[in-house]
């Protein structure tokens, strides 16, 4: 990742923080992790889309323009996810890489990888639109991948895998962004929080089909502020009554994402309370320091909050961010790498708060 001095002496200082704060008990050696699993959305999709026809695919430049060798391998970003980042930090691998890629090799898939797709949701509806693979069947391919582990390394060890892995759960945004609060199907059907009832009954049966599996350790990402997210906040600016143009974040669709990440919390303790067998759930905050970032950028050596890197920066992505747009010449200044991802620099922060905060209560004994 590009840096200037006051970024890089930023980084510096946060990393520094990040290890001095870790548990001695995370280390490389640790002998009771052993993998990390993630489903969920472009957030955590490594590359699973470029296996699909879809327009929610960014294995294309300029994406990856900060990953090693500029690769584009289907993340949305710059660079590297939050997984690739925590991943590293557990010692697991340095990538996180996608189950549908040609390449995956068989160690890759002992010490884990991401069934994500971009685009998808909790709801099928979601996933529908964007012909993106729907929860139940990254859930398949999970069921799969355990036979394939089996037939690897024996029955037993892959029960000592799954028993021992980080399971990642990011999914949720594209329900409300893509669905809810553009199409009429689930507004004639659901109120605002009728629907978010709906999709976090989705999300805890897909936990506890992973939990009947032999998963015990969850981490459940919560909503980002969607209000802010850079393409929001373009249409939000064309909303009657707000001032044209005015680049500010739609406060309705944060408090949506409040209410939502407030009942996720909800669950995700009744979830680790309900089970018998000392499996753990964590809910993820990812708002209050994306919020923290938007309203207090030079704290992380940000500029722009509310615009994407890529082109310029309020509606480009997947195929509209393309080599044809230029892109901003820092993108580790920008918290937002395309009109609706993060940069991969805020990616590496919300690796770190996570390494900070819930995965030492997922390895608790």
């Amino acid at each position: 990742m590009k840096t200037t001095t006051t970024t890089t002496i930023f980084l510096v200082h946060f990393f520094t923080s990040f290890f001095l704060s870790l548990p001695s008990s995370i280390t490389a050696s640790s002998p009771t992790l052993t993998a990390l699993f993630a489903f969920g959305d472009s957030t955590v999709d490594p590359g699973n889309n470029n296996q699909l026809i879809t327009l929610f695919r960014s294995d294309h430049p300029p994406y990856g323009k900060d990953f090693p060798n500029q690769v584009p391998t289907g993340r949305f970003s710059d660079g590297k996810l939050s997984t690739d980042f925590i991943a590293s930090s557990l010692g697991l691998k340095e990538l996180l890489p996608a189950y549908l890629d040609p390449k995956l090799t068989a160690n890759d898939l002992l010490t884990g990888v991401s069934f994500a797709s971009a685009g998808t949701g909790l709801d099928d509806l979601t996933a529908d639109l964007a012909s993106a693979i729907k929860i139940s069947r990254q859930l398949d391919y999970f069921d799969e991948a355990v036979i394939r582990m089996k037939g690897l390394v024996g029955e037993e060890k892959a029960k000592f895998i799954v028993e021992n892995a980080i399971f990642a759960i990011s999914v949720g945004t594209n329900d409300l962004v893509d669905n809810f609060y553009e199409l009429p199907t689930r507004k004639l059907q659901f109120s605002i929080s009728g629907y978010q009832d709906f999709l976090l009954h989705e999300l805890e049966s897909a936990i506890q089909r992973l939990h009947n599996a032999g998963g015990r350790r969850f981490v459940v990402v919560g909503l980002p502020p969607i209000g802010c997210l850079p393409v929001q906040v373009t249409l939000g600016s064309l909303m009657p009554g707000q001032q044209m143009l005015q680049r500010v974040c739609v406060e309705q669709q944060n408090t949506d994402s409040i209410a939502y990440n407030k009942k996720l919390r909800t669950l995700t303790s009744w979830l680790e309370g309900s089970w018998p067998n000392g499996a753990k759930a964590a809910y993820l905050d990812i708002y209050d320091p994306m919020k923290d970032m938007v309203n207090n950028p030079a704290k992380y050596g940000f500029e722009q909050t509310l615009e994407g890197c890529c082109g310029v920066g309020i509606v480009e992505m997947g195929p509209l961010c393309n080599e044809m747009e230029a892109t901003c010449p820092d993108p580790s200044k920008y918290m937002f790498w395309d009109a609706v991802h993060p940069s991969q620099a805020t990616y590496w922060i919300l690796a770190q708060m996570a390494m900070q905060t819930v995965i030492p209560h997922l390895l608790l004994p």
